[in-house]
C-alpha cells in the first residue's frame, strides 16, 4: 500500500547516500548477514520513513528478518524510499499525506503482518496493540521491541505503572548515545535546518523563543544561538529553568516571551504549550513551529478560533490573519518540523541511534520471552559498544584505566 513502485529508482539513490555515511549500520549489516541473529522472526517498524530509516530496515532484513515498515507521521514519509523498500522485499504501508483515516489503516494492516518484535516511535504501535480488544490475543505472541522518542517513552511508563503495559519495551530513547547526540545535535541541526529551508529567512538578529528545555531544547537553543539570534526558553521545570540562565539564555512564561519572539519552536512532548494568551501577545509575521511528535503542542484549535483568514503561503506555510491584521505563520501543519518540512537528522548522528536500535531489537529478540513486562533501559554495555564504534569509525583512541586505577576506584579504604 504505497503511492508508486516507479519512484524505487531515486529513493535507492537517497538509501545509498545515507548507506555511504552511516558506518556503524554498516558494521552491524555485516555481523547480522553472519549471524542472522532475526532468522524466522517477523519485525514491524514504526518510523518516519526517509533514508537512514529505510537502511535501519534493511540492516534488520539482512539479520534473516521478515521486515514491514510503517509511517509514524503522514508528513515525513518519503514515498520514492517506501517504493524502493518494497522493491528490496520489505513490506510498507505508507505514503505521503496519508488522511487520518488512513493513517491508522496503515498502523493496523502492519500489525496484521503478526510481528514477533517491533521499533516504535511515539507509542503508536504499542498504543494500538493496547486500546484494540480485537488485538488483545496478539498482545500475548509479541516478544517485546524498542521506543525511540521521549514521547513514547512517556506513553510506555504511563502503561507500565498502571500495570497495563504486556510486553518488555526498550527505552532506546533514553541511551546516553540517544540523547546526548540525536536529541542534542540531531535535532539542533535539523530543525533549523527545517526552518531555514521552508522560509529562506534569515536567523541571525531575530529572538527564537524555545519551549522546552530537554535535549531536544538544548539543541535547538544552542543552534539558534550559532545563528546569531537572542534564545528566549521557557520552563515549567525550575531545574531547566537555571540550566538554561547559565547556557546564556533568558528565561520566562511563555506569554511574556510571546510578546518578543520571531521564530517559536516547541519541544515538550506535553499539549497546548502555546495557546490563545500568547497568540494574543505575538508580534506581527511570527513564525511557529513544533518538534515534538505529535501536532499537539501549538494549539490549532485556538489558531483557527482566533483568525479570520487563512491560506497556505508557500509551500509548508500556513498564515493565520488575527482581526486586528496581525499574522503568525504555522510550518509543517505543526508537525515535526525536521522531518516534515526537511530530511531529518543528519546520516552520522542517526547512525549511532539506529545501531542502538539494531542492537536493542537484537537484545529483546533474544531475551524478551524471559523478562517482565515492563520498560527496560539500554543496557551500558551496549551503550558503551555503541560509542566505542563511533570512536573507531573517526580513528580516535582513547585512554583505558589501569589495573592500579581500577583497585584505587573501587576501594573505599583509599
Amino acid at each position: 500500500m504505497i503511492t508508486d513502485i516507479k519512484l524505487a529508482p531515486q529513493g535507492q539513490l537517497k538509501i545509498d547516500w545515507v548507506a555511504q555515511h552511516m558506518p556503524l549500520l554498516n558494521t552491524l549489516k555485516a555481523e547480522f548477514e553472519r549471524d542472522l541473529p532475526f532468522k524466522g522472526k517477523k519485525v514491524v517498524i514504526c518510523l518516519h520513513l526517509e533514508a537512514k530509516t529505510a537502511y535501519l530496515a534493511l540492516v534488520v532484513k539482512a539479520g534473516g528478518a521478515d521486515v514491514c515498515v510503517c509511517a509514524s507521521n503522514v508528513l515525513s514519509t518519503q514515498d520514492d524510499v517506501v517504493a524502493a523498500l518494497v522493491e528490496n522485499g520489505i513490506t510498507a504501508f505508507a505514503k505521503y499525506g496519508a488522511s487520518t483515516d488512513e493513517y491508522h489503516m496503515h498502523i493496523n494492516k502492519a500489525l496484521d503482518f503478526n510481528p514477533d518484535v517491533i521499533i516504535d516511535d511515539g507509542g503508536d504501535l504499542v498504543s494500538t496493540l493496547h486500546s484494540d480488544p480485537a488485538r488483545a490475543e496478539q498482545l500475548k505472541t509479541i516478544q517485546g521491541g524498542c521506543e525511540e522518542t521521549t514521547t513514547g517513552i512517556l506513553r510506555l511508563k504511563a502503561l507500565a505503572n498502571e500495570g497495563a503495559l504486556k510486553f518488555p519495551m526498550v527505552a532506546v530513547n533514553d541511551a546516553f548515545c540517544k540523547y546526548l547526540f540525536d536529541n542534542r545535535y540531531g535535532t539542533g541541526q535539523s530543525v533549523w535546518d527545517g526552518i531555514m529551508r521552508t522560509t529562506n529567512l534569515v536567523v541571525a538578529g531575530k529572538t527564537a523563543v524555545i519551549v522546552g528545555y530537554g535535549w531536544c531544547g538544548k539543541g535547538c537553543a544552542m543552534r539558534a544561538k550559532g545563528l546569531g539570534a537572542r534564545v528566549i526558553v521557557t520552563e515549567v521545570d525550575p531545574i531547566k529553568a537555571v540550566e538554561a540562565i547559565m547556557d546564556g539564555h533568558e528565561v520566562m512564561p511563555i506569554t511574556e516571551a510571546a510578546k518578543y519572539g520571531d521564530f517559536y519552536i516547541t519541544v515538550t512532548g506535553n499539549k497546548d504549550c502555546i495557546t490563545k494568551e500568547a497568540f494574543e501577545v505575538m508580534k506581527d509575521g511570527a513564525i511557529l513551529c513544533n518538534a515534538g511528535h505529535f501536532d499537539v503542542e501549538i494549539s490549532k484549535p485556538d489558531l483557527n478560533a482566533m483568525s479570520v483568514k487563512q491560506r497556505e503561503v508557500r509551500r509548508n506555510i500556513q498564515e493565520y490573519t488575527f482581526a486586528d491584521g496581525r499574522r503568525v505563520f504555522l510550518l509543517a501543519e505543526g508537525r515535526l518540523v525536521n522531518l516534515a518540512a526537511g530530511d531529518g537528522h543528519p546520516a552520522e548522528v542517526m547512525d549511532m541511534t539506529f545501531a542502538l536500535q539494531a542492537l536493542g531489537l537484537r537484545w529483546i529478540s533474544e531475551n524478551g520471552r524471559n523478562l517482565e513486562a515492563d520498560v527496560y533501559s539500554v543496557p551500558a554495555e551496549m551503550d558503551r559498544y555503541v560509542a566505542e564504534l563511533r570512536l573507531k569509525t573517526w580513528n580516535v583512541a582513547i585512554d583505558k584505566l589501569s589495573e592500579e586505577q581500577e583497585r584505587y576506584l573501587n576501594s573505599w579504604a583509599e
